[in-house]
């Protein structure tokens, strides 16, 4: 920790940076079109931005009833989350759970499914769900990456899954 303070070691993600810019509740303005366009985006980036981010909003106690009668169509995610820790889809979600995510700080996102593509894995032709993923660095592009995984969780154990390359056309 001395050497971070004192600037003799660079960690990645910074984690000031991580703190502020991963954090889920941001997904709450970058969803909101009018946000956007009141932060001085144009039309054409506003609209993009509405197309591809999932329109997102606190969770609430106040609006159990509500959130609970449209949960199949929600992600519930908690603010701090990554790696799908503490994700649930709205869909499989019980009572006590969902009672457990009104206690804590979550977000609710409407379910987007994932894209698919069709591969070929040990002779066989198989689907495998797609994400892609922009690594940057200091404010510059360093990489796309696709992950092609099944089930609700990206991992490296899915035969034929893991890190594909990205080819842009």
């Amino acid at each position: 920790m001395p050497a971070y303070l004192d600037g003799a070691a660079v960690v990645t993600p910074n984690p000031r940076a991580h703190a502020l810019m991963a954090d889920k509740r941001n997904l709450i303005l970058l969803s909101d079109a009018q946000t956007l366009r009141d932060w001085g985006l144009s039309e054409t980036e506003a609209g993009f931005l509405d197309r591809a981010v999932p329109k997102t909003r606190l969770v609430s106690a106040s609006d159990e009833a509500e959130l609970w009668s449209n949960r199949r169509k929600l992600f519930f995610k908690p603010v701090a989350g990554h790696g799908s820790k503490g994700v649930y889809r709205g869909e499989k979600l019980t009572r006590r759970v969902f009672e457990e995510i009104l206690k804590g700080d979550y977000i609710a996102q409407n379910f987007v499914p994932a894209g698919e593509r069709t591969l070929r894995v040990d002779g066989t032709v198989t689907t495998r769900k797609v994400d892609i993923r922009l690594y940057t660095y200091a404010g510059q592009h360093l990489l796309a990456a696709a992950r092609v995984y099944q089930g609700q969780a990206t991992n490296f154990r899915t035969p034929g899954g893991g890190f594909a390359p990205v080819f842009e056309v």
